[in-house]
This record gives structure tokens, C-alpha cells and sequence, in this order.
């Protein structure tokens, strides 16, 4: 009996530690206004990375389901609400991720992303969407 708790805690703890830390469902902060944004479910398929808007945060006065008219891939004329706006991102250490795309539907700029952890704060994702040296970064909030 003490070496089946032994292994189920020994699983336990593996799985628990086999948990890809950066999924789950984060808010989005705009770097601009500071301003929630809206709610991005980050999902692993075949070991890449990809983030869809589940939810928006809009003020009164915007329209309330955007469409991505100006993008220029499959995402082109989708509402922004159900987008896959991360792309393709791979694992490059245990806290940071890479070589994936992001899509802005505000613009339908599509631009090379990054995202890593700060200092083992696993509630705080740093999301840098960038074109060559010219980037912005967002920190998003775990949910």
C-alpha cells in the first residue's frame, strides 16, 4: 500500500510538472491605454503553441464585433471574437517560446512573436510582437 501512494504521488507530481505553464486563458493589456482588452485561450496542438480570443472587452462607443477586414491570410473578414491570433509558437526554454506569429485585428498585421515568464512570475505572460528591431510588448494577465 505505501509504494501504490509513492507512485500515484510520484505521477502526480510529473504531470503536475509536465503542465506546459503557459496555458490557460490570460486577459490582455493594451500597452498603449493600459486597458483590458480581451480574454486569449492559450492551447497546445502537436506541440506548438496558439492563442484564440474568447472574449472582448469594448467600450461603449466601439463596435462590438470587430471584423478583421484588413487582414490579408484565412483570417480575412473574421469577427476578432473566436480569432486565432497566435500562431505556430515553439517551445525555446521551459519559460519562453518563439519562431510563432501573432495577428493584430485592429490592423491585420501579422508580426513574429515571442512570449517568456519574468522571474518566475507564471501569472504575469511578456508577449513581444515584432518586425525586424521594431517591437512592442504586452505583459497579459493570468485569468
Amino acid at each position: 500500500m505505501k509504494h501504490l501512494l509513492t507512485l500515484a504521488l510520484t505521477l502526480f507530481a510529473v504531470a503536475a510538472f509536465a503542465q506546459n505553464p503557459v496555458l490557460g486563458k490570460w486577459k490582455t493589456i493594451d500597452d498603449e491605454t493600459g486597458r483590458i482588452k480581451s480574454v486569449v485561450e492559450v492551447t497546445e496542438r502537436y506541440g506548438k503553441i496558439y492563442g484564440q480570443v474568447i472574449e472582448l472587452f469594448r467600450l461603449p462607443e466601439e463596435d462590438q464585433n470587430p471584423i478583421c477586414d484588413q487582414c490579408e491570410d484565412d483570417r480575412k473578414d473574421q469577427p476578432a471574437l473566436g480569432m486565432e491570433i497566435v500562431r505556430d509558437m515553439v517551445p525555446l526554454s521551459t519559460l519562453e517560446w518563439g519562431d510563432g506569429t501573432i495577428c493584430d485585428p485592429k490592423n491585420g498585421k501579422i508580426y513574429d512573436c515571442e512570449m517568456w515568464f519574468e522571474e518566475d512570475n507564471m501569472d504575469e505572460l511578456k508577449v513581444r510582437g515584432y518586425i525586424w528591431i521594431l517591437f512592442r510588448t504586452q505583459t497579459w494577465l493570468r485569468q
